[in-house]
């Protein structure tokens, strides 16, 4: 499918008649908790690649791939095959946790890919086909080897819907984690960014921990995501990780990286920790692993497997067919070096985007890492826009489904251009033309040298009543030297050099509705969802990442002009000319 072709005319005859029921038996139907079917109002029926048709004849770019699951795209070869393999097998398709071929090959690849500190001595636990199962046995896990209950977690995680994973994110309505300051650099919590802001949270963590009047014992563990998608695109600084990392392991207390989304060469290293080199004490899997089926792990070190038999089970743990997909997906992006394509990917196509949108004033900032990209939209200056709240929700979610008579909802979910980059300065590129097909040197992750930071003491040393030394990290172990800080950085009287301007979910929903004219797929994220997300297969092409930049800088020039001619109050929604280049309406 060239995904220069240009979109059909919406159908009016037989397949136009489909498209409706479908969407409107899905609004009598289905439950009012569902997300993306609202902002999103498509039909998809056959799909292959970064490519999506629609019942209706429309073709569109799929940079939601299943939220972060499809690694290899649509309907990968690789993946069809092992698939079928293992239906012209006669294998048995559900086995619980029974010991097979396919996941014996399953775990040996896995165990290929991970941190050198860790392949080791892990232990892997099949959970429920979900992340968020996953998030639960990691919780349950570290509760159970420390004899301790409390947990660290940070402020925007977001870790997923059951009750413990939804405890330690974001949005808890009760706090039961001990809640930490996130970094991030436009909008700092202590109003400075960059490398001085992610000291003063590493510092703030510090604090607490030492602080015996804090109020927060010590935890049974510390979960965060190296790079917060539903939080809004938000990479961890990799000094500040490893500080994280050592005050952990000085202190007895397991860090848990949850990898989800970030994992299986997403941000432009295999597992995001790569990039700064630290082992984790678990690792929380799901999404890419199983190769676009349902599948979810947890990879952690062999002197925290305390618990008992049956301590942590589920019906559909066995499943063949997922570890058969997630096999080939693994050694697919292994053996093509997908992930450090991915980093040089990711940096050409941020470049463009601040580039070309960086300076509209409804941008605040573009950031990500690798193939993990988000755009914020902000208030411009002057606008006066309500405070969030409730009358603001809605709005601020995306638009009305077609069917739902107006109730308006939508996917779920923090200014300088270019402020913090992480993956320019991983892959250690200049800026270069747009040569997006250039073949991936294999240089990268070893540059990396993530097998240079130990994991924090040799077999035995997670004495949980005492944490190890981690004397021997050596000069670039984590925490080993002081962050880069700014000129002036203590002066607090003074003002930020910039201050963010208030978040525009009305923008993003906006950009979001006319990139889906347009034939682009895109998500929502953020603490307001203000952030439009990029979350592209990492086989994307040439010719649709071109596409993909073309539809989403018109897209949000539309909207940055209609919003200027009408204002907040008065946005049609989107721009009434016509939507120039490939895809137009």
């Amino acid at each position: 499918m060239a995904v220069t072709e240009s979109l059909a005319e919406e159908a009016h005859g037989p397949a136009g008649a489909v498209h409706e029921g479908i969407l409107r038996r899905q609004s009598a139907r289905e439950s009012s908790a569902r997300t993306y079917a609202r902002a999103l109002p498509i039909v998809p029926v056959r799909a292959r690649g970064l490519t999506i048709e629609g019942a209706d004849g429309r073709r569109y770019l799929d940079c939601l791939s299943g939220a972060g699951t499809l690694a290899l795209g649509h309907n990968h070869p690789v993946v069809l095959a092992a698939v079928r393999q293992v239906l012209d097998s006669g294998a048995p398709l559900a086995v619980l946790d029974l010991a097979t071929p396919v996941k014996d090959a399953f775990i040996t690849e896995l165990f290929r890919t991970l941190p050198p500190g860790l392949a080791g001595r892990a232990r892997v636990q099949f959970c429920g086909p979900a992340g968020t199962d996953a998030v639960e046995a990691a919780l349950k896990l570290v509760r159970t080897a420390t004899g301790r209950s409390g947990v660290l977690a940070f402020t925007g995680a977001y870790h997923g819907m059951t009750a413990g994973a939804l405890a330690v994110s974001g949005g808890a309505p009760e706090v039961q984690a001990a809640r930490l300051p996130y970094p991030q650099d436009y909008r700092c919590p202590f109003g400075v960014g960059g490398p001085h802001g992610a000291e003063l949270a590493a510092r703030w963590t510090d604090s607490l921990l030492d602080d015996p009047k804090s109020g927060v014992p010590l935890p049974a563990g510390m979960i965060l995501e190296p790079v917060q998608g539903e939080g809004g695109v938000l990479p961890a600084p990799d000094d500040w990780l490893r500080r994280m990392r050592r005050l952990t392991a000085d202190r007895g207390i397991p860090l848990i990286a949850d990898e989800v989304q970030t994992g299986v060469g997403r941000t432009g290293a295999f597992w995001a920790v790569d990039h700064s080199g630290i082992t984790p004490d678990v690792m929380v899997l799901s999404k890419a692993i199983g190769g676009s089926l349902p599948l979810a792990v947890i990879v952690y070190r062999d002197d925290l497997d305390v618990w008992q038999p049956g301590a942590h089970a589920g019906t559909f743990r066995g499943n063949q067919l997922a570890m058969a997909a997630g096999t080939a997906t693994l050694a697919y992006v292994r053996e093509n070096g997908l992930a450090e394509r991915a980093a040089r990917l990711g940096t050409r196509l941020m470049e463009q985007l601040r580039a070309d949108i960086g300076g509209l004033a409804c941008v605040g900032e573009v950031r990500g890492r690798g193939l993990m990209i988000g755009v914020e939209l902000v208030e411009p200056e002057g606008t006066r826009e309500p405070a969030f709240g409730a009358g603001s929700a809605a709005v601020g979610r995306g638009g009305a489904e077609p069917f739902d008579h107006g109730f308006a909802a939508g996917p779920s979910g923090g200014g300088s251009h270019g402020a913090y980059d992480p993956s320019a300065a991983a892959s250690g590129m200049e800026p270069e033309a747009y040569d997006f097909g250039a073949a991936p040197s294999g240089g990268e992750r070893a540059a990396y040298d993530s097998g240079a930071v130990p994991s924090g003491g040799e077999r035995g040393a997670y004495d949980f009543g005492a944490g190890p030394s981690c004397g021997e990290r050596g000069a670039h172990g984590p925490g080993a030297a002081p962050f880069e800080t700014r000129p002036g950085a203590y002066d607090f009287g003074a003002a930020p050099a910039r201050a963010p301007r208030p978040a525009a979910p009305r923008l993003a929903a906006a950009v979001q509705r006319e990139c889906l004219r347009r034939g682009l797929i895109v998500e929502l994220g953020g603490r307001h969802s203000s952030v439009v997300r990029l979350l592209p297969p990492l086989t994307i092409s040439d010719e649709q990442t071109a596409a993909v930049l073309d539809r989403l800088t018109d897209a949000v020039a539309a909207v940055a002009r209609d919003d200027e001619r009408h204002g907040p109050h008065g946005a049609r929604g989107h721009d009434s000319g016509p939507c120039p280049g490939p895809g137009t309406d």
